[in-house]
């Protein structure tokens, strides 16, 4: 397989994203493959994976939306704010109210200030947070912005054998936006720590889960093509225009268009149907941002 394209991978637990861009390297027989937004390693779900000229996509995938379900246990506190690091504080979730619960998820909904979870991929300076954590460093990271958009809770539920209470819940959201912070931030509202359990990205934009690959089939599919063509994959990815021929020309060569009003940026076909470019508006022009004609 040597195709341009993008491929939409349900991620398994247990490998990092780096684990499947290698492995597409050697379906695709490509050492051109990237991918468009990290996955924790405990994390599955949709993980979307450029080849080849498509890789040149992948900065405008990792900054659409995301969508999850994921699992909230309150009671304890980890290093990691995941289950993957050591528990380092518990307490007893007796007084935890579902409606209590509600009201400290309703207060991370909207645009927020959020304080990444501190064993992140932010860099601190020069050397990742989470490196910095692992050596056992303090690490203190500023808020941003993000926006999360729903945040529903789809069920609250109290094991007989633990003092712990995990809710599950569906959370979409900015680009940026850590749920292990969510997580975070609800124990400390309730008082009793909190940490995710479980996550599972159901979407990136447009590209869910209904349109994705686990590694097994993608490995029975190959040779052949096994992902999104670039083409499609901008249809779903991007606004649209189609150039007449002259407009095909002048993007070819990475000429300018007359704007159009679109919201960029956008994809550019020509009237075959072949991808021609990415483009946004400004200063009175339609400018390429990439060029994607075909040679």
């Amino acid at each position: 397989m040597n195709v341009d394209g993008l491929i939409v991978v349900d991620k398994p637990a247990g490998m990092t994203s780096h684990d499947v861009v290698a492995r597409i390297r050697r379906l695709a027989r490509t050492r051109r493959v990237g991918h468009g937004g990290t996955l924790d390693p405990m994390a599955t779900g949709v993980l979307i994976i450029g080849v080849n000229r498509a890789t040149r996509l992948l900065t405008y995938v990792i900054g659409a939306g995301k969508s999850y379900t994921a699992t909230i246990r309150l009671g304890q506190a980890t290093v990691t704010d995941d289950a993957e690091g050591d528990v380092t504080a518990t307490a007893s979730t007796a007084g935890v109210t579902d409606a209590a619960i509600r009201s400290g998820l309703a207060a991370q909904t909207g645009e927020i200030e959020q304080v990444p979870s501190a064993v992140s991929a932010i860099k601190v300076n020069g050397q990742r947070a989470y490196k910095r954590v692992r050596d056992g460093e303090e690490v203190e990271l500023a808020a941003r912005k993000v926006i999360v958009s729903r945040l529903d809770v789809l069920a609250v539920r109290r094991p007989a054998d633990a003092d712990v209470v995990d809710v599950d819940v569906d959370v979409t959201c900015s680009s940026g936006t850590y749920i292990r912070a969510i997580a975070r931030d609800l124990g400390r509202t309730l008082g009793v720590g909190g940490h995710l359990t479980a996550l599972r990205r159901t979407a990136v934009g447009d590209l869910t889960l209904a349109a994705a690959a686990t590694l097994p089939e993608l490995e029975e599919r190959a040779p052949d093509v096994i992902g999104l063509p670039m083409a499609e994959a901008a249809r779903r990815a991007f606004p649209q225009r189609e150039a007449d021929a002259e407009e095909t020309r002048l993007l070819s060569h990475g000429g300018p268009l007359e704007p159009v009003g679109i919201e960029g940026p956008y994809a550019v076909f020509s009237a075959a149907g072949d991808l021609l470019a990415i483009v946004s508006e400004r200063d009175g022009k339609a400018r390429a941002e990439i060029v994607l004609a075909p040679a």
